[in-house]
C-alpha cells in the first residue's frame, strides 16, 4: 500500500523516488542552487538566471518547493508587492547533495562552468566548505553572487 506525502500519492517508499517527487526536475534544483550559491531571493532574480525559466514554470516550482517546505515565502520588508524566498533548514540540507552533483559534473563535463578553485576546495575539504557556505547563507554572503 502506497503512503501519501501531502496531497500527492507516492510512487513507492524508495528514498530516491521520494526525493525526486519533490525536486525531480532541473528547475527546482536550479532555484535552490540560485538561493544557496547566488543569493537570489525574488521571483525577478530567478527569472534572470542564465537558464531562462518560463514564468509559469517558475511560479509552479516556487509553489511546489514552498509546499514541500524546502523554501518559505515572506513579504519584502520595503516593497509589500514583492515576495522574498529563503531556504528552510530542510532546503539548506540539500547543500551536500548539490556539492556532490557539482563534483560529478566537474569530473565529466569538459565545458563545466564550475570555478577550478571551488572544485579544488570541494575535493580537499568538503565538510569545511559546507560549513562555510552554511555560515554564508546565514550572513547573506554567497559564493557566486553577482552584484
Amino acid at each position: 500500500m502506497k503512503k501519501k506525502t501531502g496531497k500527492s500519492k507516492r510512487r513507492s517508499d524508495c528514498p530516491i523516488s521520494f526525493a525526486l517527487d519533490i525536486f525531480g526536475d532541473k528547475w527546482s534544483l536550479l532555484i535552490v542552487r540560485d538561493i544557496i550559491f547566488r543569493g537570489k531571493t525574488s521571483y525577478g532574480e530567478f527569472l534572470e538566471s542564465e537558464e531562462h525559466i518560463a514564468t509559469n514554470i517558475l511560479a509552479n516550482r516556487l509553489a511546489l518547493l514552498e509546499n514541500a517546505e524546502i523554501i518559505e515565502k515572506t513579504a519584502h520588508t520595503k516593497d509589500k508587492r514583492k515576495d522574498i524566498y529563503t531556504l528552510t533548514r530542510k532546503g539548506i540540507d540539500l547543500l551536500p547533495m548539490l556539492l556532490e552533483v557539482s563534483l560529478w559534473s566537474a569530473k565529466y563535463d569538459t565545458q563545466t562552468g564550475a570555478p577550478k578553485k571551488f572544485v579544488s576546495q570541494l575535493k580537499k575539504d568538503k565538510k569545511r566548505l559546507i560549513e562555510q557556505i552554511r555560515v554564508g547563507i546565514k550572513k547573506n554572503k554567497f559564493l557566486f553572487k553577482q552584484e
